[in-house]
């Protein structure tokens, strides 16, 4: 089972339409919510892209060199849905997500896919050819994914470790931080790989919590958020 169908699994038969990922940011003013469902949606997609359109297989290395932004969780949960291998090297990468403002990060890999990270998951455009703009290219996909090949729980899931390995240090820190099934979390942590990503994103998935996520933070700004989106477990810096 792959890390994706282990976290997502649950929390869909526990509530399909409930909050999972909302994201602020203070830079802007932007604010969107994504239900499970939703998220499973993005997540679906973008693997059915890199299946249908890259013939990704299990193992294989994909570049996710992005901040932390809901566009990310659907890169990194469809990615990890068809068995990829999440490195931090674009060199010999199947495809590298980098930002739009940054696509020379992905140099070296054999696709890259720039991610506008706009609030409302608008495309990109201008992009010199050869480019794939990731949220225009994944909306013609669907919306369910059924991997075609097994993901096993000794293949590779992020840099070295396994999706049994990943998963379990999700569980083990989403403990250390006391999150819990339900809790609201906020957080401002960035998500680099592979303890950012974990603690900023899996370990909410893991407990099957709901993730708030500011953004170019404003720190005037986080105890009236904090009031307002009924926070119990505080990330912040």
């Amino acid at each position: 089972m792959s890390v994706t169908q282990a976290l997502l699994g649950p929390l869909l038969a526990g509530g399909a339409p409930k909050p999972l990922i909302t994201h602020y940011d203070d830079a802007t003013g932007a604010r969107i919510e994504l239900s499970r469902a939703t998220t499973a949606n993005w997540a679906a997609k973008t693997a059915n892209w890199l299946v249908d359109e890259l013939d990704l297989e299990p193992g294989e290395p994909v570049l996710v060199a992005l901040p932390a932004h809901w566009q990310t969780v659907g890169v990194l949960l469809g990615a990890w849905w068809c068995g990829a291998h999440i490195t931090d090297d674009p060199q010999g990468a199947e495809v590298a997500f980098v930002p739009a403002s940054d696509l020379d990060s992905g140099k070296g890999a054999h696709t890259i896919a720039a991610v506008g990270l706009d609030a409302l998951g608008a495309p990109v455009r201008g992009l010199p050819g050869g480019v794939a703009d990731y949220v225009s290219d994944i909306r013609v996909h669907g919306d369910d994914f059924s991997p075609l090949s097994p993901v096993g729980g000794d293949d590779p899931a992020l840099l070295d470790l396994s999706v049994e390995d990943l998963l379990a240090e999700a569980r083990r820190r989403a403990e250390a931080l006391h999150i819990g099934r339900d809790d609201r979390v906020l957080s401002t942590l960035e998500w680099q790989l592979p303890g950012g990503v974990v603690d900023g994103l899996l370990t909410v998935l893991s407990a099957r919590a709901s993730l708030v996520h500011c953004t170019n933070p404003d720190p005037q700004k986080l105890d009236q958020r904090r009031a307002d989106e009924r926070i119990t477990v505080d990330l912040t810096a």
